[in-house]
């Protein structure tokens, strides 16, 4: 069992929050982790590199000289890779390095992400999370004075609030994400995750909801 500390707009301490990390996963898989963080960084590249071969290089196709007699080797274009302003001979082309993993298991890494930050007490709640205006000062003093200032984190609301994202957008090392659009690559890779108390409690029971569906289909079968 977890004890999360839940803190106010203001940044200071109000309460704690008990959580058994098994509510969320029962187990963490860490090679499941790997492959779906891998999987991520992998549709993040870009992949646009090119090279001219032969055929695209500007030149002459003439054949430099004749075949026979001269005393030199062979030669056929310009354009060949072997010369000087030729093509390349395995030129790069654009590559699409994205791929996609089963749905169930980029599901289950994120709930893992979650469940692995809770344990390493790398959680943090924040109780009434709103803005009424784009106001950086006040989540910047939040973070301050939760002593997270200057570090990672990933501030998670429940649904899209854009008072909360036009305040935070400006935070340096601070990410803002509906708890909806949470994935295991966004959680892992910040220092410090902070949920909105609405958010995490409708996560929470969305995942107990889920581990008991899959403990009834085990014992059916």
């Amino acid at each position: 069992m977890a004890s999360l500390p839940i803190y106010d707009m203001s940044g200071k301490e109000v309460g704690k929050y008990e959580i058994d990390p098994s509510d969320l996963a029962a187990s963490i898989n860490k090679q499941l982790l790997h492959d779906v963080v891998v999987m991520y960084q992998a549709n993040l590249r870009q992949g646009s590199k090119k090279t001219k071969t032969r055929a695209e290089v500007a030149g002459s196709t003439k054949k430099m000289y004749k075949q026979k007699g001269t005393g030199n080797a062979r030669a056929g274009s310009r354009r060949s890779g072997i010369r000087r302003g030729g093509g390349h001979i395995k030129a790069l082309g654009n590559r699409d390095f994205s791929y996609r993993m089963p749905k169930k298991a980029v599901r289950l890494a994120t709930k893992m992400a979650v469940a692995s930050k809770v344990s390493s007490g790398q959680v943090m709640l924040v109780d009434g999370l709103s803005c009424d205006s784009p106001q950086t000062s006040v989540i910047a003093s939040m973070l301050k004075n939760m002593g997270l200032s200057g570090q990672t984190a990933l501030l998670a609301t429940d649904g899209y609030s854009p008072m909360i994202y036009k305040s935070a957008r400006n935070v340096a090392g601070l990410s803002v994400m509906p708890v909806g659009d949470l994935n295991a690559y966004a959680v892992l890779r910040c220092r410090s995750v902070i949920f909105a108390k609405s958010a995490l409690d409708g996560f929470r029971e969305k995942a107990v909801a889920e581990l008991q569906e899959k403990a009834a289909a085990v014992a059916a079968s």
